[in-house]
Formats: C-alpha cells, structure tokens, sequence
C-alpha cells in the first residue's frame, strides 16, 4: 500500500470523520475508512466518555491504518464534531490535513516551570504561537499554567477535558495530567473568538474585604446585601433562587469588550453577609455581579461571529474548533445543537470539533461559561 503523501495546499480544508458505536473498534474502523486516501500530517482525535478505556487503542489503530504521524486530542465530555447534533454513547470524532512542515508542534507540559526547557527553542524562532490545549481539570493550578503558556506562546485556546475515567490527553502519544495539545507557528493563520454566557447585572464592585475565597465586603458594603440589591426582589426573598442562575465575575484589565471571568458563587452566609466564590479574590479586585441570561448569551454569540465573519476577510475556513461550556449549550440555548446552528448559520459548512468541557481557555485566562471558536485559514482566493 502506498501511502498519501502529505504535501501541503494552503486552501484545502481538513477532513471530518464521525462515527458512533458499541465498541471502539468499529467507530475507528469506520473514521479510518473516512479518511482513506486523504493526505495528511496532523489529526485531531475526540473520543467520548464511553470509550475512555480505549484511547491508547484507538490511537494506534488509527496512526498505523492512515499513516498520519501526528496526532493531538483527548477524551472530551460532551463532543462536538460537524454542524450536527453528535449522538450520545460511544463516538470518536477525527479532524486530519497538512500544516507547513515546521509550523507546528504536539507538545504536553505538566507545571510552569517545565514549559522554558520543553517549548523554548521551539519557540524563541516562531513566536507568536497559538496553543490548542487540552487541559485535565484535576491538575492542580491550571489557570496558572495556561497563563505561562500563553506569556511564552503568545496565545492559548481550548479547554478542560473529562474529569472521569483515567486521564487522557494526546501528544503523539496518550499522556495526562497538566497541559497537551498543538502549538501553531505563525505560519499558520488562524481567527479566534470568545463569547460570554452570562451577562452584569449591576457596576464592577471593589473588594474590600476578603479571605480565603470569601468576600465580605464590596465597596465597603456586606457582599450579600449588594448581590440582593442588585438581583431583584424576587431573589432577595428567596436566595436559593440564586443557585446556578447568579454568579460571581472577575473584570480582565485592559480588555477593549469588557472581557470577564466568571466564577461559581458555591454559597452565602446571611447572617455574615458574605459570598463563597470558586476563586481566590484579593482586597481591592474589582467584581461584578452575573446572571446566566439566554438572550444576552444569543446576542453575544451572534456579535462574535460577526466579529469573526469581519475578520476572515473572504479567506476560506482550512479547520474549525469550539471549545464551550458544559453550562452553556442546552442549559442555556435550549439544545446543543442552537450553538453549532449559530455557528453553520454564520460560517456556512465548516470542518468543525470541538467539546463541551468545564472550562475553557482564551488568550491567557481560563473561563468558564463562555464559547471559545478558533479558526484556521486559507489563503483568499
């Protein structure tokens, strides 16, 4: 057999294989069975839950049945792959084509400290980068660890895989723990976008008090009498109502959209008037008040898309990614098909994956509720 040379085309697109099966074998014979006769030297592999057994396997059946040498991914909880509704149970998605010899690197670093003598050399000749990374959410110090790939890469996209099962990322070879994915030179053009999925209720606050993850104090004010100001009546009589409807968010300094971070608010103390936040915040940090709000996230998701439309410029689509919250898609849109529809409805017929996850990354911040879509582009015809 003769293997498909994979000589780089600036304007082909990547190849998309889907398949869903009771045993792995047969959903990888069938994506293999896609992608016979496509030359490529990069894929992108997704595998879902019910396979998390299995990725060491179905990685070695599909480098050696396609010949593609390198090979990026993870075990996702919720997979994205096409504009389609991906069916639950077993699935496996693969997104394959060339990249420029040189322009790219699989990489997996587990702390800070590892990245300078990993991706340094790599990166003092290619800089800027942008990282596609795969995150294990039970690392420890993950929002810091994308921070120090970001200041060494220059950018950082993707997000936090599945919690369950063994932990398994790729990087030419299954790894875990810490950061794995694909670093792209600036070789490779790329767009990106982020969309937030939840919408202020009231002004930035400072904090005034605060330890430990407990805010006391905004703006020198009992941190529950402001969130009941600010939330309404309905609310302030009721705070269980609060539960996963209002949340805590963290402003990014210097953004030109008004960026935040959101943070779970995990509980209140009425007596005290203080809130438990899932995030360290210090005194004199600004913080606003958020609510999931479905009309505002729909707004948001259509802005970024235009915003990306804009961008594009006419230059075709090469490979698609979008990395969103497990919080958003039928939470918020009423189904997780309403993102991928927005997206098709903006983009026309992309090759697209991606996952639900618990959290996603964007520049050099870790999110959570947002929609991270990330482009790689063709020349202009």
């Amino acid at each position: 057999m003769t293997d498909p040379v994979a000589a780089f085309d600036p304007i082909a697109p990547f190849t998309l294989a889907l398949a869903e099966a009771d045993h792995w074998g047969r959903a990888a014979k069938a994506c293999q069975e896609a992608l016979a006769g496509v030359a490529a030297n990069v894929g992108f592999l997704y595998v879902s839950e019910v396979f998390n057994q299995n990725l060491s396997s179905i990685l070695t059946f599909l480098r050696e049945t396609t010949r593609i040498p390198h090979w990026v991914g993870a075990v996702v909880p919720g997979l994205i792959a096409g504009m389609d509704e991906v069916p639950e149970g077993g699935v496996i998605a693969v997104l394959a084509g060339t990249l420029p010899e040189g322009s790219f690197m699989p990489f997996r670093c587990l702390a800070a400290a590892e990245l300078d003598e990993q991706l340094g050399p790599w990166l003092a000749v290619r800089r800027p980068c942008l990282g596609i990374a795969h995150g294990d959410p039970r690392s420890p110090g993950m929002a810091a660890l994308v921070a120090a790939l970001a200041q060494r890469a220059g950018f950082v996209v993707g997000g936090l895989i599945s919690s369950s099962g063994p932990p398994a990322q790729l990087a030419d070879s299954v790894v875990s723990g810490g950061l794995a994915g694909l670093l792209l030179g600036p070789e490779v053009p790329v767009v990106t976008g982020l969309t937030q999925g939840c919408s202020p209720i009231g002004p930035a606050h400072v904090v005034t008090e605060a330890a430990n993850g407990v805010v006391m104090r905004l703006d020198g004010r009992p941190a529950l009498e402001v969130l009941k100001e600010e939330a309404g009546q309905l609310i302030a009589r009721d705070l269980k109502r609060a539960a996963g409807y209002i949340h805590v968010a963290l402003p990014v300094a210097g953004s030109d959209r008004g960026d935040y971070q959101v943070r779970m608010l995990l509980g209140m103390d009425p007596r005290q008037g203080w809130l438990a936040v899932g995030e360290a915040v210090e005194e004199g940090q600004s913080l606003m008040l958020v609510r999931r709000d479905p009309q505002s996230a729909r707004l948001d998701m259509e802005r970024m898309l235009a915003d990306v439309n804009r961008r594009l410029a006419g230059r075709p689509v090469r490979a698609a990614f979008y990395h969103s919250c497990l919080g958003r898609g039928r939470h918020i849109f009423g189904g997780d098909q309403a993102e991928l529809d927005m997206i098709g409805d903006a983009l026309g017929e992309v090759p697209l994956v991606g996952f639900f996850g618990h959290g996603e990354f964007s520049g050099e911040r870790l999110y959570a509720y947002t929609g991270v879509l990330t482009l790689l582009v063709g020349e202009a015809a």
